[in-house]
């Protein structure tokens, strides 16, 4: 590889900065040169901001009045590969470049010399004296377990005074230490021998481990079903790129549930990895980015995020759960993960490995295709044996008013308790009900500032919008009518089941899974660990509970309403209710005594439905894939979304009128657009909302056309464009 130019002392160097201006600036090079990728602190206007050197400046402006670059930051340059992905990303994503150095340098004082500090961490005495604040700063440092905080770090996520940890200091409660701001992290143990593979374990193994040995770019599928031991298997691969001298990434969905995934890395390579995602503190971010650039840092598990760190030698990326839809970042910079991953170990001539056990469409296709290599797991480990799967047909059901638990489920519930097992009733419905409604006037309660009814969270005493966060306490009077005591319940959700299963159990114990009713990630992984240990007869949980947990008496689990997400028109309907469908039902089972999921269905003639129970997941891709190429839609076609908004519903809708007016250049490359149409929740945070969408054939280059499109747009205060290509949902 061709070594980085170095600039020397008053050369005009390029520098791309994080503000958003959308240009290269010419600087001169500082007193003792410095490296193109250099990470700089450069002056803009009266402000020092953070740059990179991109290339030599353009000289387009008197020399005289060029600035210097103020200084040279303490940071590995950034490598050629990781600026090609961040140009690379941007013209796919259509994203200006200062936003995509922001998603790379998401660290704080990068610009900070290397210097000691004071560190705070757990000690080994008790306080004389235990109260609230006391107890709350051990939490936090339990929590993290052994993580360091620096003082104002601690004292704010403890929500108290820098007087308490100083006062647990001095009873030797909290050790108070001198430490170098950035350290490199302990060493991972390949030698050390993972859990003993089964023949097929072993088998998909090899063949990820000889393909991260080859050190170029290839991908794998690796579809597994729940239980299958997918983990210990890319875990091999993770030992064989470590050992080879190269960094690893795995990418998890739910980062801060990722509990039982930290401890089996530990087990398997005697260290902890690196963490990154937004549970980590200030101290631990710098650290992490600055030992990573170094190559200090053998491997992170982050969230989609760490894809943007500065990986000095990347040699496998993993992405767990490939196909969730929480790897598609929908504010800011519109980019999805898996997509992204792909490119970036491309360009880096590293592995990719995406592992699911009910893959996404895009992947399946791109397997079947012959892109990637596929790698199937079909048994469970161990004496675990896929679930049984059967519907319930509501239809036939004596279900009374008001209720949601069938006979049929409630009987097989009754059957679990008796036999000290657990049971899982899953509605993907957070809260107590989607609507209130007022029987004296008929009005729905709506949020103020969003076209979307107020969700009420019984638990809280609160109506929640769960599209701005907007709540208010639960009123006793409609606020249209101020008629009392007519405010009712329709439908169902989380809590409201929880009701229900306390009416129709009352004996049993139950837990609620819901992201809402946890005031932090602690609390949670606390609930987690109490199903899993057995004190829990029956769990009710959103989808929440579909992401990977392993909950060993788990035998039956309960769908409520199988059909909730087939209703609307998403694209991907069909796929993401058979994909979570087949995960939630996974949780049962996995341990010696033998599963069973039920689905309550007014449907089960369904094709989605009846692919679910027969478990032939082939078919159902087929079908799908026939029917997506049928309609020219993704992954058989290309759509680009465009989402107009503004105070004002008539400045959004005109906007428009007149790019739907001016379709040239995407009329020129056979595209079509539909729109501009109000956006099915049109008002969010006071905003009203209108959606364009381009649909386009497979090849079409979409970007140029799509960018020279939206670029005739005459600007307006008010108004706000967000285009998001390869859109994954249609709100």
């Amino acid at each position: 590889m061709d070594l980085p130019s170095h600039y020397a002392a008053g050369e005009l160097v390029s520098v791309l900065t994080t503000q958003p201006i959308d240009r290269f600036l010419d600087y001169k090079a500082p007193e003792g040169g410095c490296m193109q990728g250099a990470f700089v602190q450069v002056p803009l206007g009266p402000r020092q901001v953070l740059g990179v050197i991109w290339g030599p400046g353009k000289g387009d402006f008197d020399y005289s009045k060029v600035r210097p670059v103020t200084k040279v930051l303490d940071a590995a340059p950034m490598r050629e590969d990781m600026r090609e992905f961040l140009l690379r990303a941007g013209d796919y994503t259509l994203t200006p470049m200062s936003a995509m150095l922001r998603l790379a340098t998401r660290a704080p004082g990068l610009s900070d010399p290397p210097s000691m500090q004071k560190v705070y961490r757990l000690g080994d005495s008790e306080p004389d004296r235990m109260t609230d604040a006391r107890r709350r700063v051990l939490e936090v440092l339990e929590e993290y377990g052994g993580l360091s905080f620096t003082l104002k770090e601690l004292a704010d996520m403890a929500g108290v005074s820098s007087g308490v940890v100083k006062g647990l200091v001095q009873h030797g409660a909290v050790r108070e230490e001198q430490a170098p701001r950035d350290l490199p992290y302990p060493r991972m143990d390949t030698d050390r021998r993972g859990k003993p593979l089964t023949d097929s374990q072993a088998a998909a193994a090899a063949r990820l481990t000889d393909g991260v040995k080859e050190g170029r770019y290839g991908t794998t599928l690796l579809r597994g079903v729940t239980g299958s031991g997918k983990t210990e298997v890319y875990l091999e691969a993770v030992a064989a790129c470590l050992a080879a001298g190269r960094q690893a990434l795995v990418m998890l969905p739910e980062i801060a549930l990722s509990e039982q995934f930290l401890v089996r890395v530990e087990e398997r390579f005697g260290a902890k990895p690196v963490e990154w995602h937004s549970g980590v503190t200030m101290t631990e971010r710098r650290r992490a980015w600055k030992m990573i650039g170094h190559g200090e840092a053998q491997l992170v598990v982050g969230a989609r995020s760490a894809l943007f760190l500065p990986y000095r030698d990347l040699g496998l990326i993993v992405v767990d759960e490939e196909h969730d839809t929480s790897y598609k970042q929908e504010d800011g910079v519109h980019y999805n993960a898996r997509d992204m991953a792909v490119l970036r170990a491309s360009l880096a001539g590293a592995r990719v490995v995406l592992a699911s056990a009910t893959p996404s469409l895009e992947s399946w296709a791109n397997a079947d295709a012959g892109k990637y290599d596929r790698v199937d797991l079909d048994s469970r480990f161990g004496v675990a044996v896929l679930p049984t799967m059967q519907s319930i047909d509501m239809r036939a059901e004596r279900m009374e008013p008001g209720r949601w638990i069938s006979p049929s489920l409630a009987s097989a519930v009754q059957a679990r308790i008796a036999k000290g097992e657990q049971s899982l009733l899953f509605l993907n419905r957070r809260g107590y009900a989607p609507v209130t409604l007022c029987r004296a006037c008929g009005e729905q309660i709506a949020c103020d500032h969003c076209d979307a009814r107020m969700v009420e969270h019984r638990f809280l005493k609160r109506l929640v919008c769960h599209q701005c966060g907007e709540s208010r306490p639960m009123p006793t009077e409609c606020p249209s009518c101020h008629v009392e005591g007519k405010l009712a319940a329709i439908g169902p959700g989380v809590e409201r089941m929880a009701e229900e299963v306390a009416a129709v159990f009352p004996n049993a114990k139950t837990a609620v899974l819901s992201s809402d009713l946890f005031s932090s990630a602690r609390a949670l992984k606390e609930a987690i660990a109490e199903i899993a240990e057995g004190d829990v007869d029956i769990v009710i949980g959103t989808q929440l509970v579909a992401k990977g947990h392993n909950f060993p008496r788990l035998t039956l689990v309960g769908v409520i309403d199988a059909d909730l997400g087939l209703q609307g028109s998403d694209l991907r309907a069909a796929e993401r209710t058979f994909q979570l469908m087949r995960q939630v039902a996974g949780r049962a089972g996995r341990a010696e005594a033998p599963g069973e999921a039920l689905l309550q269905t007014h449907q089960p003639e369904h094709p989605v439905i009846r692919a679910i129970l027969t478990g032939d997941e082939e078919a159902f891709w087929q079908a799908e894939a026939e029917g997506r190429r049928a309609a020219g839609m993704p992954p058989y076609g290309r759509l680009a979304a465009l989402i107009l908004s503004a105070t004002d519903a008539q400045v959004a809708f005109a906007a428009g009128q007149d790019l739907a007016r001016r379709a040239g250049p995407l009329t020129a490359i056979g595209a079509q657009v539909f729109g501009p149409a109000p956006a099915p929740i049109a008002r969010v945070r006071g905003r009203h909302r209108v959606r364009m969408l381009v649909k386009a054939d497979k090849g079409t280059a979409l970007q140029g056309a799509v960018a020279q499109w939206v670029g005739q747009l005459r600007p307006h205060k008010d108004l706000r464009v967000a285009v998001d290509i390869d859109p994954q949902s249609f709100y």
